[in-house]
């Protein structure tokens, strides 16, 4: 786009933040870019959530074709999904067995930073283990949250591309269910950054065990309108050396309403049209109604796969 194409308004902005120019100025305005785009992210999810717009439409307010908006951000929308679903996040999220803790913190380590915390699952384990706990997460509704949850964490807003804290400043870094929504060009040096000399960068997911019959059919109906593969064996790359592998097979006991709560937190279900996640969520219902391992039952044993990669810092 060619200057004199930009409105009265948003040149306006821009020489007013930009001042006189130079370094400082350049440093201003990135910082105000990168605002920007967050609130523009912010405001493509809240419009399709609502299903108050088509790709196609946020596309041409954009200046690009709707395939072009759906590659930018089709998953940045589900990645900042969360907050508008804090209170089942919180509720349906499973936690991490305890053991995942022992293999990703080294014995070591005392400072610990929790990055993309979300409202505290693994944080609170890491508390509990006796680590001096960092949690740094982008939304406000799920820092809120975490605030709750686990008081004893300093809990700081950022993210995995800019993380809040000194040059060698913690021991070890954790990424629980999160390593999948970041920029690996810039959250590796970020995490390296942080990191002390010989600091680990430990990432987990835990996976639903699709060998259960049931988890297999469950599966099927939370991605009958989108699926989003995760690569939960990611490699990470200089200046960390070469990944190591672990899996604990565990089960989380739900009920029926956490289990619920556990589908409805799905950033690709938050991100459903209103019309097409009621849909959705009624096929779950009979799903637990009539599926003859389910019905009946109030407590129900999810059974789940937590991958866990450890890298050390070269």
């Amino acid at each position: 786009m060619k200057p004199e194409q930009f409105g009265a308004d948003a040149r306006r902005t821009a020489n007013e933040v930009a001042g006189d120019g130079g370094l400082a100025a350049l440093a201003q305005l990135t910082e105000t870019i990168s605002a920007l785009e967050w609130r523009r992210t912010e405001i493509i999810g809240e419009l399709r959530r609502g299903g108050r717009a088509s790709w196609e439409e946020i596309g041409r307010a954009c200046g690009m074709t709707r395939q072009g908006a759906t590659r930018r951000w089709s998953q940045q929308v589900q990645a900042s999904s969360f907050g508008a679903a804090a209170g089942a996040y919180h509720r349906g999220r499973p936690g991490y067995p305890l053991s995942s803790v022992e293999w990703l913190v080294p014995r070591r380590a005392r400072r610990v930073l929790d990055l993309g915390a979300g409202t505290g699952q693994y944080t609170k384990l890491l508390v509990e283990a006796g680590l001096r706990v960092i949690a740094v997460e982008p939304s406000e509704q799920l820092r809120k949250r975490l605030y709750e949850a686990v008081p004893k964490a300093e809990v700081r807003e950022g993210r995995a591309e800019r993380i809040p804290l000194e040059d060698g400043s913690v021991d070890t870094v954790i990424v629980a269910q999160a390593w999948h929504w970041v920029d690996p060009a810039l959250a590796v040096p970020e995490v390296a950054r942080v990191l002390v000399p010989g600091g680990t960068l430990s990432l987990v997911w835990n996976v639903r065990d699709l060998a259960e019959p049931w988890v297999a059919d469950l599966d099927g109906i939370l991605h009958q309108h989108s699926r989003h593969a995760i690569d939960t064996r990611p490699s990470i790359g200089e200046p960390f050396g070469q990944p190591e592998r672990m899996e604990i097979r565990w089960s989380q006991a739900m009920t029926r309403a956490e289990l619920l709560d556990m589908v409805a937190s799905r950033s690709y279900v938050i991100t459903l049209p209103e019309a097409a996640r009621a849909v959705l969520l009624a096929d779950v219902d009979k799903l637990l109604d009539s599926h003859p391992d389910l019905k009946g039952r109030e407590e129900i044993a999810l059974p789940y796969i937590t991958r866990c990669t450890r890298v050390r810092l070269d």
